[in-house]
């Protein structure tokens, strides 16, 4: 033992403190079996750079702030922004918290035509690239899911792509109504790595995540 003092105790003593510790152990490895959640791999994107784990945990240690001006690809922050709460069609900040190379997707890896890319919601971009990636962090190729009874359970919110096509019907063509349905962007994770379980996307607004993990 670890305790120079139990070596003062009887065999029978430390026989029993020995076996008291290794049923501690022992719960401890059972209950860690039966946890009815486990996560084995992940991935993600955040603002403020992060792009993994490791990246996540250095803006917490740095104590870096994720939130900044609102990018210029994105939309012109001086037609929309006015300091007035109360006028309409307009937002009373310049900032806020925004991902990395959005627009960044290898649609080739995936098997997408560049049409149906380019009406895709960069939600289900995002699904797809960082699904494999959580796979691989997992230890496991991707490609050995394919067949199991692996489900996908994916919170989603708000359609803002969608309607952004919509506002442009000349935009509009065959791939704009799969690219911007929810029950899609499950559904494209479940027939890329062949999963045979239930594929679920579910939207309770800022709960849709939670709602997802409790749900599967």
């Amino acid at each position: 033992m670890d305790d120079p003092k139990g070596m003062e105790l009887s065999p029978i003593k430390r026989a029993l403190l020995e076996i008291r510790e290794l049923r501690a152990r022992l719960a401890q490895c059972e209950a860690v079996r039966t946890e009815p959640i486990a996560i084995v791999g992940m991935s993600m994107r955040l603002p403020g750079g992060v792009r993994d784990a490791a990246s996540f945990e250095a803006l917490l240690w740095d104590g870096r702030d994720a939130i900044g001006p609102i990018p210029a690809s994105r939309w012109s922050v001086d037609e929309l922004y006015d300091p007035d709460i109360d006028a309409p069609g307009k937002m009373i900040t310049r900032f806020g918290g925004y991902l990395d190379d959005v627009d960044q997707f290898d649609a080739e890896f995936f098997g997408i035509a560049p049409r149906e890319a380019e009406c895709m919601d960069p939600q289900q971009r995002l699904l797809l690239e960082l699904a494999w990636e959580a796979i691989e962090d997992s230890g496991r190729a991707p490609t050995s899911l394919a067949g199991s009874r692996t489900g996908v359970y994916v919170g989603l919110a708000n359609s803002d792509y969608g309607r952004l096509q919509l506002a442009d019907r000349e935009r509009l063509h065959v791939y704009s109504a799969s690219g911007s349905a929810f029950s899609v962007a499950a559904g494209r994770l479940s027939y890329f790595f062949g999963l045979h379980g239930p594929s679920v996307a579910l939207d309770t607004a800022c709960s849709s995540s939670l709602s997802a993990v409790h749900l599967a």
